[in-house]
C-alpha cells in the first residue's frame, strides 16, 4: 500500500516541479533585466562608414555629418538650419564665401589647402593636416569642415566613437545632472526589457533631460541618450554650462542718418541741374533726402548708364538735403532694349565687382551721401546672387560712410527671395513699397494702399528688420479703374490731378472706414469708374499707423505728382518724431 502511495505521489510531485520551475522561468523572465544590446549604428541611422550623427543639445538630428581625414564635415543644408544662413555658394566658380562688415572670405570648394583669402588676401586657416579641405562636394552635396565653420559661428562640438557620433552646442543653458549610485545600463526606451545603449559604472555622471514617474531621459557624457531608472540617481545638481569658445560676433557698423528721414524720390529721364532740382523742392516741407533715378542697369555685365550731375549734388547740399541716388533695372529695356538677367549678372563675382565699381565710382566722382538700390525684377533663381550683392556693395558704402538703402515690395511669399533678414543686417535703410497694392494687370480693381496693406507691409518687414532701419514709402498717385464691355483697364493719375478729375466728372468722394481713403465712382453708360483716392486726408492715417509702428521716417513716390497740402502732413509727422 505505501510503494503504492509513493508511486502514485512521484509523478505529481514531478508535475509540480516542473509547473513550479517553469512558472518561476516564466516569472525570472517578466521581471529580469534584459542583456539585449542595441546597435548603435541603427540607433543613430548610420548607414555609411564615413556618417557621423549629430546631437544638437539634447537632441539627435536627421541630418548626417561626415568624418573625413580626422575631420568633421556639416551640409550646407545642416549649416542653413542649424548655425547660419549667411554664406554664399557659386558652384560654377567652385567657391564659398562668407562676408563681414569689412571683408569678403573665400574658399575654394574642393582645394587641398590651408589658404582662405579675406579680401583676396591669403591667410592661413590653422589645418596642420596637407590634405585639410575646408568644403569640398560628395555628388551634389556640399560639406563644410566644423573647424572652418567655427571662424563665422559661436559653437562648441566634441566628436565621439564606436559609433562616430559629434555634440554640438550653440547654446549655453541650465542643465541638471546626476550620479548613478550603481553600474547601470541606459536603455533605448523605459523598461528593464529595452535593449541596451551603454553600460556606465557606479558614479558616472548623466545629464537629466526628462524625469517621468520610474525612469528618466538622460544623456551621458558620451551624448548617448536614453533611459535609466530613477533609483539608481542620486546626487541631483542644477548647474549652468558654461561657453569654451573665444568667438566674437561680427558687428555690422551701420551708417545713420540722424533724425527722422522725409526721401522723396525724384524721376528723371535727362541729366538735371541744381536750379531743376530747386524748383522741384520749392514746395516742399521738410525733405531731407532727395533720390534721384539717375542710374540704370545698362547690359548683364555691370555696366550702368548716369545721370549724375554735380550742380544738382551742390544745390541739395546746400538745401540741407542728401542725395541717395538710385540705380534701377526698372526701365533698361525700355530704354535700352536689354532684359536684365538677374542670375547671369549677380552669380558672377567679377560682373559684381564692375558694378559695385562703377557705382561706388559714381558716389566719389559727385561726393553722393547714399545709394539706393531698387532692382523690381529679381528672380526667386537669383535671390542669394542678389543678397551677396549686396552684402558686398555694403563694405564699399560703409567704408565710404554712405548710406545703403535697398528698396522693397510690402511682403509676400512671392518676393521672400528677397531676403528682408539679411537685408536688415548688411544695408543701413530698408524702404518699402508701400503701393501698388492693386495694379495694372493685377485682374481686380482696389485701393493702391490701403491702410491695411500699408500696415501689414510694416508690421510684417519689422518681423526681420530693425523698426529704426524702416522707411515706408508713400504714394503721390492712385489709379482710375474701368470695368466696362471690354474688361477691367486702368489708368495712373497724380494725386495733384484728382481734384480736376473729381470736379470734371461731378463726382463727390466719400471716406472709406476700411480703406481709410476717399472713394469716389460713377457710372457712364456700360462702363464703371472707380478711385479710391490719395490724398492728405489717406496720408494723414498712413503716418499715423507709421509713427506708432515707431519706424524711421518716410519716402514719397514721386517728387512733381503731390498736391501741395500733402507736405503739411508730412512735415507734421517728421516733427512729431524725434
Amino acid at each position: 500500500m505505501k510503494k503504492r502511495i509513493i508511486l502514485v505521489l512521484v509523478p505529481i510531485v514531478l508535475i509540480l516541479l516542473i509547473v513550479a520551475v517553469a512558472f518561476g522561468g516564466k516569472l525570472l523572465e517578466r521581471f529580469s533585466y534584459s542583456r539585449e544590446h542595441a546597435d548603435l549604428n541603427e540607433y543613430f541611422s548610420l548607414t555609411e562608414d564615413s556618417d557621423s550623427a549629430i546631437v544638437l543639445q539634447d537632441e539627435i538630428l536627421e541630418d548626417k555629418a561626415k568624418f573625413v581625414h580626422g575631420t568633421h564635415y556639416f551640409t550646407l543644408s545642416t549649416v542653413e538650419k542649424y548655425f547660419t544662413d549667411r554664406f554664399y555658394v557659386n558652384p560654377d566658380e567652385k567657391v564659398l564665401l562668407f562676408t563681414t562688415d569689412t571683408d569678403v572670405i573665400r574658399v575654394n570648394i574642393g582645394e587641398s589647402s590651408n589658404t582662405m583669402y579675406v579680401s583676396d588676401v591669403p591667410q592661413e586657416i590653422g589645418s596642420t593636416d596637407p590634405n585639410y579641405m575646408a568644403a569640398f562636394y560628395d555628388g551634389d552635396v556640399l560639406y563644410i569642415g566644423a573647424g572652418y565653420l567655427e571662424k563665422f559661428v559661436n559653437f562648441e562640438y566634441y566628436g565621439f566613437t564606436e559609433p562616430e557620433h559629434i555634440q554640438v552646442y550653440t547654446q549655453w543653458d541650465e542643465y541638471t545632472s546626476a550620479r548613478l549610485t550603481k553600474k547601470t545600463a541606459v536603455r533605448y526606451q523605459g523598461g528593464i526589457k529595452s535593449p541596451i545603449l551603454q553600460e556606465l559604472p557606479a558614479g558616472a555622471q548623466v545629464i537629466i533631460l526628462e524625469e517621468m514617474e520610474n525612469w528618466s531621459k538622460v544623456k551621458t557624457e558620451s551624448s548617448i541618450i536614453g533611459y535609466v531608472e530613477n533609483k539608481r540617481l542620486t546626487d541631483k545638481t542644477v548647474s549652468q554650462r558654461m561657453c569654451g569658445t573665444d568667438f566674437q560676433e561680427i558687428v555690422y557698423n551701420n551708417v545713420k542718418k540722424e533724425g527722422m528721414v522725409n526721401l522723396a524720390f525724384h524721376q528723371v529721364f535727362e541729366e538735371v541741374d541744381g536750379n531743376y532740382l530747386a524748383k522741384a523742392l520749392s514746395s516742399t516741407k521738410a525733405v531731407n533726402v532727395v533720390s534721384p533715378t539717375w542710374f540704370r542697369l545698362l547690359d548683364n555685365d555691370g555696366g550702368i548708364s548716369s545721370l549724375a550731375n554735380a550742380s544738382y549734388v551742390s544745390k541739395a547740399h546746400e538745401l540741407g538735403v542728401d542725395v541717395w541716388a538710385l540705380v534701377t533695372d526698372v526701365d533698361s529695356t525700355n530704354l535700352y532694349g536689354v532684359t536684365i538677367d538677374f542670375d547671369a549678372l549677380l552669380s558672377s563675382s567679377d560682373k559684381r565687382r564692375v558694378l559695385i565699381n562703377a557705382l561706388m565710382n559714381e558716389v566719389d566722382t559727385y561726393g553722393l551721401d547714399g545709394i539706393n538700390i531698387d532692382f523690381e525684377k529679381v528672380k526667386s533663381s537669383a535671390g542669394t546672387h542678389f543678397v551677396q550683392f549686396l552684402r558686398e556693395l555694403s563694405i564699399e558704402t560703409r567704408k565710404r560712410g554712405v548710406v545703403l538703402s535697398v528698396d522693397n515690395y510690402v511682403p509676400s511669399e512671392y518676393t521672400a527671395h528677397y531676403n528682408r533678414k539679411e537685408q536688415g543686417i548688411v544695408a543701413d535703410y530698408i524702404i518699402i513699397m508701400g503701393y501698388d497694392e492693386h495694379y495694372v494687370g493685377g485682374g481686380v480693381a482696389g485701393s493702391n494702399a490701403s491702410i491695411q496693406f500699408v500696415e501689414d507691409g510694416i508690421v510684417n518687414t519689422k518681423e526681420v528688420v530693425p523698426a529704426e532701419k524702416i522707411i515706408n514709402a508713400i504714394p503721390f498717385y492712385t489709379r482710375i479703374w474701368e470695368t466696362g464691355p471690354n474688361g477691367l483697364t486702368a489708368s495712373t493719375i497724380a494725386m495733384s490731378a484728382e481734384p480736376s478729375w473729381i470736379a470734371q466728372n461731378g463726382v463727390t468722394p466719400g471716406w472709406s472706414d476700411e480703406f481709410c481713403q476717399n472713394y469716389a465712382e460713377y457710372q457712364s453708360g456700360d462702363t464703371l469708374y472707380q478711385c479710391w483716392l490719395e490724398d492728405a486726408d489717406s496720408i494723414r492715417v498712413k503716418l499715423q499707423v507709421m509713427q506708432s509702428q515707431g519706424i524711421k521716417g518716410v519716402a514719397s513716390w514721386k517728387l512733381g505728382l503731390e498736391d501741395s497740402a500733402v507736405w503739411d502732413v508730412i512735415a507734421e509727422y517728421v516733427g512729431q518724431i524725434e
